[in-house]
């Protein structure tokens, strides 16, 4: 059970299990400073990016909406069908190397600024925690005093508003997956109509109150990988927080030891995942710069110098010289840039908002049909509209030789949203002018938006010869 006395952290086990195998609740305290407060700033930009995204419209769909029904998928204007997906192998391998330069260089910014667990956790559940039932002391003492009609009551504020921020969370959650107008319907029409999606929320619901109410620092320490995954991306030059040694040792009380750091604990009493900052880097280290504000805070009133704890690579801590530039950090940067290259050049050709592809037909066993009038080539055409509106599609000859004709593209192909239409078209060169094998460009049009669509073909005939003898 939890109690008012503050564990001493170790590096043989984490903080937050006993001998006995029983957890032990943290209660951390609140901190000021300048990281504290940036990185508030911050963690409420990220929340408010997050709530926004669904509301912003980019050509007619959510800027970031994964479309279950229609099997679409919206990326701030790209958008992409099932056969595009493997465009976003090249999106994914970009960020996940841009991961692995962040963490290179940086340790766990990630994790302490702007992981989803972390920034709600953080700046939501907890304050609202702090709000109800004070400080750290204030929380401890309220754990071990009996159950009181006092104690109910905060627990059951605290509580109810847990679940309503972890429902509001999981609202907007799932409108990425059916769009927010939808999510307004499914609301209004009740939870029987739409049992699956209902079902959903009041799934996530329970896991994100769990979460953040009582499972919280446990996640980061037990169950994401990523702290383990960071010992084999970082090195001795990885700007890390940590604990200046040589300056701070050996630590006492102001005025009875030679170190600067005067043992206040207020570095641990102030960590979300009960680690003492002093032991070194940390596998529950999320990089959260708590410690740094409340060791700069005590330096400050007992008149000695910041950056006891501070930003830092190992060998900046230790005193000698730090490198940023090193072979893991350009081999990540190449792969970072050479992943998301990728996804630009892929998405711009394949993730349109209107496709057009072409497929030769042939026409009983023949690449091509040649008479006394001329060569035909005959081309199947798919028109696939991705937009959430219909849409109006003209085919014409772009590039091709004086006098060949396109037949059919006198008509326009209209399209209805999230729709697809198959269409043929024949390429037709009179036998007068015809002159062989050449390339053809067929351009098609889309409306709204005027989007062109080019590809060059190769026009297939006989020997020009042999068709004007048989004429």
């Amino acid at each position: 059970m939890a109690g008012t006395s503050q564990k001493k952290p170790n590096l043989d086990s984490v903080t937050t299990i006993n001998e006995d195998g029983s957890r032990y609740f943290l209660h951390p305290s609140d901190v000021r400073g300048q990281w504290t407060v940036w990185r508030r700033v911050f963690g409420f930009l990220l929340i408010g990016i997050y709530v926004a995204l669904p509301w912003i419209q980019i050509n007619g769909a959510p800027a970031v909406f994964f479309d279950v029904e229609y099997r679409r998928f919206h990326f701030f204007g790209l958008t992409l069908v099932p056969q595009d997906l493997w465009v976003m192998f090249f999106c994914i391998t970009g960020l996940g190397f841009s991961l692995f330069f962040v963490t290179a260089l940086l340790g766990r910014l990630w994790c302490g600024w702007t992981c989803p667990y972390t920034v709600f956790l953080d700046h939501i559940f907890r304050r609202i925690e702090r709000w109800i039932e004070g400080d750290a002391q204030e929380r401890k003492k309220l754990a071990a005093a009996p159950w009181t009609g006092g104690k109910i009551a905060k627990r059951l504020l605290k509580h109810a508003l847990y679940a309503l921020c972890a429902t509001l969370i999981a609202h907007v959650f799932l409108s990425y997956f059916v769009s927010m107008e939808r999510l307004y319907s499914f609301m209004d029409e009740g939870p029987l109509a739409h049992a699956t999606a209902f079902g959903i929320v009041a799934f996530l619901t329970l896991v994100l109150w769990f979460c953040f109410g009582y499972f919280r620092e446990q996640f980061c320490i037990i169950m994401c990988p990523y702290g383990r995954i960071q010992s084999a991306l970082t090195d001795d030059d990885t700007v890390i927080i940590g604990y200046d040694e040589g300056r701070g040792e050996p630590r006492g009380p102001k005025g009875k030891s030679e170190g600067d750091c005067i043992d206040c604990k207020r570095c641990v009493t102030v960590c979300p995942t009960g680690i003492d900052i002093r032991n070194g880097l940390q596998m529950e280290c999320i990089g959260c710069a708590a410690c740094i504000d409340a060791c700069d805070e005590i330096m400050t009133k007992v008149g000695r110098p910041t950056g006891l704890v501070r930003y830092d690579s190992m060998n900046g801590l230790s005193g000698q010289k730090r490198r940023f530039i090193r072979p893991r950090i350009i081999a990540y940067t190449a792969l970072c840039l050479l992943g998301l290259g990728a996804f630009a050049f892929t998405a711009s050709r394949k993730a349109r908002p209107y496709n057009a592809a072409f497929k030769k037909v042939a026409m009983a066993g023949k690449p091509f049909q040649a008479d006394a009038v001329g060569v035909r080539n005959f081309y199947e055409l798919r028109f696939l509209n991705k937009r959430n509106q219909a849409a109006t599609f003209r085919v014409t000859l772009a590039d091709a030789p004086e006098g060949y004709v396109l037949s059919g593209s006198d008509q326009a192909v209209s399209v209805k949203a999230q729709g697809e239409l198959t269409r043929q078209f024949v390429v037709i060169a009179p036998t007068d002018i015809y002159t062989g094998r050449t390339s053809v460009t067929l351009r098609v049009t889309a409306d709204p938006g005027d989007v062109e669509i080019d590809q060059t073909i190769t026009f297939l005939g006989p020997n020009p010869e042999l068709l004007k003898a048989d004429r």
